[in-house]
Order: structure tokens, then C-alpha cells, then sequence
């Protein structure tokens, strides 16, 4: 990688829904990796959740040469506090926490979200300092973003009744 302390403009999907104008590549890489840490907290980073970790990524505006470097990551090793230590980006009042609680919930559920991923989900909550009812409505809302999601396809007839 090129300079770590390099500062990139941030995707039109970050500035509008985070506000993030800029955000360095160290935090791209390390939230990349937070995100593997806490989804791999049950033993393992399935292929859908890996997938779904790139495509949010590209969303986000990761550069190819940072997404690559995610396939070699040992996430089982990682340690979660040192790779927050390394996530900023020009909004002071952004929450990293409980962004990357949002954005594990949803790679974690991305394939079966298996018991073991719950209470890897809780335990990064409270590695994280993520309030419980704070983890629980992170949780809900995106109960409720993949119901409104299966009620737009319906509507607009992209998903019908078997």
C-alpha cells in the first residue's frame, strides 16, 4: 500500500448517510478489519460474509489495494481495541462503535445468523462500550431495513411467491 496516512475523499454512499466528507486509509483498512475481527469472533468469516464485507467496502469507497489485504488478515488473532485506535474521519460526533456494531450485525446476518454469532455480536457490544439496549436497537433497526427492503421488492414485483 502506498501511504497509510493518505486521506481520500469520501464515497457519495459516506457522505450521505454519515455525513463523512474524507476519511484516511488506515481507517478503510482498519475498519475492514474490525468488522472481520467482530464477524469472526464465532470461529470463522463464511464466504457470504466476506462477500458482503467487499461490496460494502466498494460502496464505501475502499481502494482495491485495501480490500485486497483483507483476504490475509487473521482476524482471529486481531485486537479489536488497537485496530479502533486507528478508525477516524472528519466528523467528530460519528460513532465508530456503533457503526461497526450496525455494520457487523448485518455481514453476521448476511448468511444464517447463527447462535454463535449473537453472542459474538454481544460480546463485540460490550468490547465495543455499546450499551445493550443501544446493541438491541442496532439489531432491530436492521430487522426492520431487510423487512422494508422484502416490501419494496414485492411491491415493484422484483421478488414474488414461489
Amino acid at each position: 500500500m502506498s501511504n497509510v496516512q493518505e486521506v481520500l475523499p469520501a464515497s457519495e454512499f459516506l457522505k450521505k448517510n454519515l455525513g463523512i466528507s474524507e476519511i484516511p486509509l488506515e481507517a478503510y483498512l482498519n475498519y475492514g478489519y474490525a468488522l472481520l475481527a467482530i464477524a469472526g469472533a464465532d470461529g470463522e468469516v463464511s464466504e457470504a460474509e466476506f462477500n458482503w464485507l467487499v461490496n460494502h467496502q466498494r460502496l464505501a469507497g475502499a481502494p482495491e489495494e485495501v480490500i485486497a489485504k483483507y483476504k490475509a488478515f487473521e482476524y482471529k488473532n486481531a485486537d479489536l481495541g488497537n485496530l479502533l485506535s486507528k478508525i477516524t474521519v472528519d466528523v467528530p460526533t460519528w460513532s465508530k462503535s456503533r457503526s461497526l456494531l450496525y455494520h457487523a450485525i448485518q455481514m453476521a446476518r448476511v448468511d444464517h445468523y447463527a447462535t454463535e454469532e449473537r453472542e459474538a455480536v454481544k460480546k463485540a457490544a460490550k468490547l465495543l462500550k455499546v450499551e445493550d439496549d443501544i446493541a438491541l436497537a442496532l439489531e432491530r433497526l436492521i430487522e426492520t431495513e431487510e423487512a422494508v427492503t422484502a416490501l419494496r421488492k414485492a411491491l415493484l414485483q422484483t421478488e414474488v411467491l414461489a
